[in-house]
Parts: structure tokens; sequence; C-alpha cells
């Protein structure tokens, strides 16, 4: 059975309208987050929009560089990265603009986004007192100020001042109390170091849990991940400044590149991104809280018990940034 030209191009065109890959629309991504954190997402977005994301994945310190060094070139919509010190960084030196979105203001608190609206919060990582359940009480703890009184001489751990969690608590610290009070704080918990600061998180609980060291300041989610791999640990959280102003947050965030070519997909994904259904998947993967606070973390962060946040704009760890870094520096904290 031999068929004509024009049934030929019948089936053709219907073949392509059974293709939607072919014809959806596309977000570029630059993410300082993994794949394994971010593909569960876009999959479920491109199958829920018809929406392509294709994405690049690095740290955030080179996506920066190649956003400034692409410029209007840049094939990026959309950049993710951690901390709120490296979003405002992003904005200030112009590499994102303002959203407008009723959705991502109805779901992302005002204190979890930049208040020119140029990026948001996506997940909440709390820094808090990790502490060895064997040798400390959690009646003896109080503040992370509280951290520098003479009974912890000899006891604190701490990760490096050259990472950027710690830089973004001193920032906050100096937004609450002025750089002359923190600076006394920041001398304090160097005057206790039971030993030189380590280089990341699990190293400083690990410390703790073999007794060189009693507590620490962590980001929860890497409390989370020892806990899983070896539950037996002496280790347990405690979440500090509850009478005061809340526990010290950070966010991983999002915004759209300022030479973004397709601006309304791209928010389109912004807001996927702050729903129930997004924000399950990127917080729970990596034990994070949802900074949407109409969701529920998983079940294992909800075990660590409720806790005030620190209300204070997160924006103020980027702005505070250098001003912390050179305190910490007179404050002889390595």
């Amino acid at each position: 059975m031999q068929m004509n030209k024009k049934s030929l191009s019948t089936i053709f065109c219907c073949l392509l309208s059974l293709a939607p890959a072919a014809f959806a629309e596309e977000v570029v991504v630059y993410s300082a987050r993994i794949e394994e954190l971010i593909k569960p997402m876009f999959d479920a977005f491109t199958k829920e929009t018809r929406i392509n994301v294709k994405f690049f994945a690095d740290k955030e310190g080179p996506l920066l560089e190649r956003l400034k060094t692409e410029g209007k070139n840049t094939p990026a919509d959309i950049l993710i990265t951690v901390d709120a010190g490296n979003l405002w960084q992003a904005a200030e030196e112009g590499l994102l603009k303002p959203v407008n979105s009723e959705i991502l203001e109805a779901n992302i608190p005002h204190h979890l986004q930049d208040p020119h609206n140029r990026w948001f919060g996506l997940s909440v990582r709390a820094r808090t007192i990790v502490y060895n359940t064997q040798e400390v009480k959690p009646a003896e703890l109080s503040t992370y100020e509280q951290l520098g009184d003479a009974k912890w001489k000899g006891r604190l751990c701490l990760r490096t001042s050259k990472k950027v969690y710690n830089q973004s608590l001193v920032a906050m610290m100096i937004s609450e109390h002025g750089e002359a009070k923190t600076e006394q704080i920041v001398k304090s918990w160097v005057n206790n170091l039971a030993t030189d600061p380590f280089s990341d998180d699990t190293r400083a609980m690990e410390a703790v849990a073999a007794g060189q060291c009693d507590i620490t300041l962590v980001n929860t989610y890497y409390y989370g991940r020892l806990m899983e791999k070896n539950p037996t640990l002496p280790l347990a959280i405690f979440w500090p400044n509850q009478k005061q102003r809340g526990v010290h947050v950070n966010v991983s965030g999002t915004g759209i590149t300022a030479y973004a070519k397709n601006e309304k997909a791209a928010i389109k994904l912004m807001e996927f991104l702050s729903s129930e259904k997004a924000q399950n998947l990127f917080a729970d993967v990596n034990l994070e809280y949802p900074a949407n606070p109409k969701i529920k973390a998983d079940p294992v962060v909800v075990a660590w018990g409720s806790f005030e946040q620190n209300s204070i704009n997160v924006a103020k760890a980027g702005e505070l940034q250098a001003a912390a870094v050179k305190l910490m520096d007179r404050a002889k904290y390595k």
C-alpha cells in the first residue's frame, strides 16, 4: 500500500504533536547544588509544565565568575546557589534582576528573600549548637554568645572562619550587636577553643563525639548526615537564643539572571520550586527545612524539635560579610 505525499505529511505532523520535548519552552540553570539534589525537582517541573530544564552544576565562585564573563551572552536564565551571602553578592554585582511574583511573595517569608526581590530562599539551614550528651546537660546551654563563658574553656570546637557559614553567622551577629560587642564575643570563643578550627562541620562533630571537645556549631543537615551513618554517637542538637532573637538561619536560594532569555519560563520554575511538591523534594534530600513555612520538614528533621528562627533578613549575611571577615581576623579566629 502506497501513501501519497499529503498523507505522509499529515502523519509526520501528528507524530511531532506527540513529541512535546521538540516544542517545549526551555530554561537554563546554573546551579551550585549537585545534580542529585536538583534533578528530581527539574524532572517534576518538566513533567508538569512541559518546559525543559538544562542545568550546569559547579561551585558558587566559578558560577558567578562565569556569569560575569558571559555578560549579555550568557545562556543562563536562573542561578541557584547556597548561602545568602553568595546570593547577595550576585545581586550586588548586577548578575540578578528583580522578580515580581505574587506566588513567591506568598510562599517565601520576607526574611528569607532579598528586600529588592532579586533572589528568594528555597531551603533553610539552621546553624546551631551540637553537644556531647555524656559531657553536657542541655540546661548548661543557652546562647551563641554564652559559648564564650569561662566554663567552656578548652571545651569548644569550631569550623574554620574561612568558610562562608561562620562568616554569615558572625555577620548576622554584627547586625544584632554591632561590631564592638560581636568582636568581644568571637574573641571569647577563640579563648575557649580546645584545638585549632576544623575544615568542616563533620570533623568538628566527630571531635565532640570523641571527647576532644564538648560543644560545637554546625549546620543542621551535617548533623543529620552524620547521625544517619552512626546513630550511636553521643551527640544532640540544642537550639540557642530562644529567649532572644532566635536560631541563626541561612538559605539556599535562586534568582533570575540579569540577561535571562526565557524570563517567563524561568519565573514559572522559581514559583514551582517554592511550591509544596518541590519544597519537599528540595529540602528532604539534604535534610534541610523548607523555606515555605506551610510545608512540613522530613520526619528525621522534625524529630530534632521545633525552634524560633532569627527573623533578621538573611541579606545581612551578605551586606556585613566583609566586616565579619575582618572582625574574625582581628579576633585571631583562623
